[in-house]
């Protein structure tokens, strides 16, 4: 039976060698990222409020010329 302590340490050492090999962004890119992503987090609501709004509003019409 494998010794779970050993491939543990072996799974561990192989994880931060290749954290290490990563290449990190720096902090101009990791800001530059963020902005692009709330706004485009931002767009995406908008976008998502206004179609429930049209839809919501057309269903209601709708049911109202139906009844």
């Amino acid at each position: 039976m494998k010794n779970p302590f050993r491939s543990t340490r072996i799974f561990l050492g192989e994880m931060v060698g290749e954290l290490q090999k990563a290449a990190w962004p720096t902090k101009t890119e990791l800001r530059d990222s963020t902005i692009v992503v709330v706004f485009a987090s931002a767009l995406l609501g908008i976008f998502t409020s206004i179609s429930d709004f049209s839809l919501v509003s057309f269903v209601d019409l709708f049911t109202k010329l139906v009844s």
